[in-house]
């Protein structure tokens, strides 16, 4: 992380996403699929669909020219008792909303009993991470050495929004970008940003 802060000159970008048809998916969807859909399963499965729109968010520079990554490997930071650990979703733009979410089961279980490999924590090339469940509205990710982008998410709130001309009660989450500025612009960050807004926001889109 030392070495992501002195040689990557990063910037930030934060929105907001409206998940309340998400969130309310959740139950219903453990019982069609079989496993049980984390918020961390949706997310990691926007991020997945987003680089293949936006790939430069996987690329990386190799002296004068920049690389795009072979594959969409998202890490997902875990709480385990020996400390922070990052298991890695390989290729996870080919894996449907219910793989991830058996993989992730799988991956978590085995970070907790402190017997992930070196293959389950390597080969990352875009990172989430998320403090929801500690009541954290919203932080800023440094991103991992391997990778150029990663993606902090929030809490649910339950947020007080304009909807129609009258106030209706939604369930917000913060979302908060950072990216290495040597590889991606501002625009093109937000937009990326944005596309995994609205996925969240049609969580259909992500079945």
């Amino acid at each position: 992380m030392l070495e992501s802060k002195h040689n990557k000159p990063c910037f930030y970008l934060r929105s907001k996403a409206d998940v309340t048809e998400l969130m309310g998916m959740r139950h219903t969807l453990k019982k069609t699929m079989g496993v049980r859909i984390t918020t961390d399963t949706f997310y990691i499965r926007a991020l997945a669909q987003a680089v293949l729109k936006y790939p430069l968010v996987v690329g990386r520079l190799e002296g004068d020219h920049i690389r795009i990554a072979d594959a969409v490997n998202v890490g997902f930071a875990v709480d385990a008792p020996q400390g922070l650990v990052v298991p890695v979703i390989k290729d996870a733009d080919k894996k449907t909303l219910a793989e991830i979410a058996g993989l992730e089961e799988i991956l978590i279980e085995k970070a907790r009993d402190n017997k992930l490999t070196l293959e389950e924590i390597g080969g990352e090339t875009i990172a989430l991470s998320n403090l929801g469940a500690y009541d954290i509205e919203s932080f800023i990710g440094i991103v991992p050495p391997p990778a150029s982008a990663i993606l902090a998410v929030g809490n649910v709130i339950r947020t007080v929004v304009p909807q129609d001309g009258r106030p209706v009660v939604r369930k917000m989450v913060s979302l908060t970008l950072a990216v290495d500025h040597q590889i991606i612009n501002g625009v093109y960050a937000a937009q990326f940003l944005n596309f995994i807004k609205e996925q969240l926001q049609n969580p259909q889109q992500l079945m």
